[in-house]
């Protein structure tokens, strides 16, 4: 890692998408910018991609991931909806209460600036052709108004995501930078956390 700049781990669904070599390089030059040294998952990779597919390669992917966490200074986190769902990334929503657990600063990004019920009614309407439906009314403490067709809660109102991911941000002092353009959104996410962190120095 650079003794020059703030090491920062970046996190999401990016490792799944393609060409996810050159994204991450692209995302490590915005962060150069601004003071940091972007540090993507797979740099700490090398050993276990010499392993084949399969459960300890995953593990192994799991604990250097972690490891790097350990070493970064702070993280920013792409909490885009993942597969089509509603949904982000769920490694990135573990990753995201991990910093938050080791007490760093955090940051977030994404492309779609719906809030989490609205996708939540957008997929039940155009993935199995079913709505919303008001919630009964019970003793149970509530953070939403509204369940799917399974019964399930739609909950988490007014946030972009579920209110532990975006609650945890905002606990380490972060937001969530939005534009339509990822590489936009990014750079403001980046932006905001280089001024944070160099505020601390």
């Amino acid at each position: 890692m650079s003794e020059n700049f703030i090491p920062v781990y970046l996190a999401g669904d990016l490792v799944f998408r393609p060409q996810a070599l050159d994204l991450f390089a692209r995302l490590k030059s915005i962060c150069a910018e601004y003071g940091l040294e972007g540090i993507a998952p797979f740099d700490g990779q090398a050993e276990a991609r010499l392993l084949p597919p399969g459960r300890e390669t995953i593990l192994a992917f799991v604990r250097a991931d972690r490891d790097l966490m350990d070493r970064c200074a702070a993280g920013l986190f792409c909490i885009d909806p993942f597969r089509r769902s509603p949904e982000m990334d769920p490694g990135t929503a573990v990753e995201i209460g991990y910093m938050m657990g080791l007490g760093k600063p955090m940051q977030a990004y994404t492309v779609d600036g719906r809030l989490y019920s609205e996708k939540v009614e957008t997929y039940w309407r155009d993935v199995w052709n079913e709505s919303l439906s008001a919630r009964p009314e019970g003793d149970a403490p509530s953070s939403g108004c509204m369940e799917d067709p399974d019964g399930m809660l739609v909950h988490s109102e007014g946030l972009l995501q579920n209110g532990m991911v975006e609650g945890f941000i905002e606990m380490a002092g972060g937001s969530v930078a939005i534009d339509r353009d990822f590489f936009q959104a990014f750079r403001q996410a980046a932006a905001c956390l280089s001024k944070r962190l160099y505020a601390e120095i």
